[in-house]
């Protein structure tokens, strides 16, 4: 791997274990301060709203800029939402906050792996990127989960700053105050990221016309964007895949913490360590998938998804801790062998038909609407009166007949156009193409 490729994992190690840290307090936050309980759920969906919003301009905004600067002022503006959660602001406020500088950071954070790396790196690639945010996804629900537990929160909470009255008074202002300092070392790798050489597409706007005004000026290029990859027969598919995925995975995370508290009587800080347990599989299955799979065999794993709908449902028959981890690790396995080569495919096709930045904010604006849709689905169901037990069944049925439609999708395709699907994965087998 190229030097600059480990510093853009360092930044996103230390960005994502914030932002995941974060979502913790945010929700002990709510927690404790009465929130009903659909508020807590609606976190999910919240984080992705500027996703969806304005993927239009962030997938220009990435290509008009070096990635490095982007990542920089995306990490910014999530230290503006956790300043604003800490100092009063309705949570949910704030996290969308937090939410707008993750869709920024995204487009940056993936395109930028197509600038520096040939296609038959890729699934290399995001295998170690994935496998390291995954990490960071675990590091960052245990750290969140510690910094709102009592022993450190007690102990952050004793220091006093010399004549300012900070106003922190609680265990998730305490923790949400240490994440700065986090977001911020972040910042930090981000200006040690080299320039690609890639020449950047100026980002078009007219000085005469309002921000709301350019944004729509941007909506034809944006929905060319997205009708072409979801016209590719191999980019139709993995985008379907990752979005489903992607979608599933942002309301597991919550699920698993309602599931855990309900079936298990865990604290919130305990509850933390099963979506660890889950992240953990995740990272194992991505990383066998890094080892194991090329680009052209990434179709192979949809039935995957499929296994994990099922394994969804069948978290309501669960009540033991020692039969709940080994399922756990599993459940994210599958997860993780899934979506590497399949984000690996969807960033090639998305590379070779319409630049790195612009693929990517339509892979986000796919992937976040499926996480708000799930997300307002599984809040929904909560504040209408279902059961914790009845929604996961809801859920984890959803999730397995959607993959199943996506791999008689591909099945199709393979019939009705053999020619087409082989050159396109002739493609794939070739660095010269991408």
């Amino acid at each position: 791997m190229k030097r600059g490729f480990y510093t853009i994992m360092s930044a996103q190690f230390f960005s994502s274990v914030a932002d995941n840290a974060l979502f913790v307090a945010a929700i002990e936050l709510l927690r404790s301060t009465g929130a009903a309980e659909w508020q807590r759920a609606a976190l999910v969906p919240i984080f992705a709203i500027f996703y969806v919003v304005l993927a239009p301009l962030l997938g220009a905004f990435s290509d008009a800029l070096p990635k490095g600067k982007v990542m920089f002022i995306s990490n910014a503006i999530k230290v503006l939402g956790c300043m604003m959660m800490l100092f009063g602001s309705h949570p949910l406020v704030s996290y969308a906050i937090v939410g707008l500088g993750a869709a920024a950071y995204s487009p940056a954070k993936y395109g930028i792996l197509t600038e520096l790396l040939p296609a038959s790196q890729l699934v290399k690639a995001n295998g170690w990127i994935e496998g390291l945010t995954i990490a960071s996804i675990i590091l960052g629900i245990l750290l969140g989960g510690q910094l709102v537990g009592h022993a450190v929160s007690h102990f952050l909470l004793q220091f006093d700053m010399p004549f300012i009255n900070t106003g922190i008074e609680s265990a998730p202002e305490a923790a949400i105050s240490v994440l700065i300092f986090v977001y911020l070392i972040a910042a930090w790798f981000n200006t040690r990221i080299p320039h690609t050489g890639v020449e950047m597409r100026p980002l078009r706007s007219n000085p005469r016309k309002s921000f709301f005004g350019n944004l729509v000026a941007l909506l034809p290029d944006f929905w060319h964007c997205n009708s072409r990859l979801w016209r590719d027969r191999l980019g139709q598919i993995s985008l379907a895949t990752t979005t489903l995925f992607w979608g599933a995975s942002g309301s597991l995370k919550y699920i698993v913490l309602a599931w855990g508290t309900l079936a298990l009587g865990y604290s919130t800080a305990q509850a933390t360590a099963l979506t660890g347990v889950v992240v953990v599989g995740t990272a194992v299955g991505a990383v066998v998938a890094s080892m194991r799979m090329r680009l052209d065999m990434a179709t192979r794993v949809i039935p995957m998804g499929i296994g994990m709908g099922l394994l969804v449902i069948s978290l309501n028959f669960i009540t033991n801790l020692w039969v709940a981890v080994p399922f756990l690790v599993l459940l994210g396995g599958l997860g993780g062998f899934l979506v590497v080569p399949m984000n690996a495919l969807l960033q090639h096709r998305g590379h070779n038909l319409m630049g790195a930045g612009r693929s990517i904010a339509v892979q986000n604006f796919n992937e976040q609407a499926c996480i708000l849709v799930l997300g307002v689905f599984y809040s929904a169901c909560t504040g209408a009166g279902l059961s914790v037990y009845t929604a996961i069944g809801a859920f984890g049925g959803l999730v397995a007949g959607v993959m199943w439609i996506i791999q008689r999708w591909y099945d199709y395709n393979c019939k009705k156009y053999p020619e087409e699907i082989e050159h396109l994965l002739q493609i794939a087998r070739s660095d010269k193409h991408h």
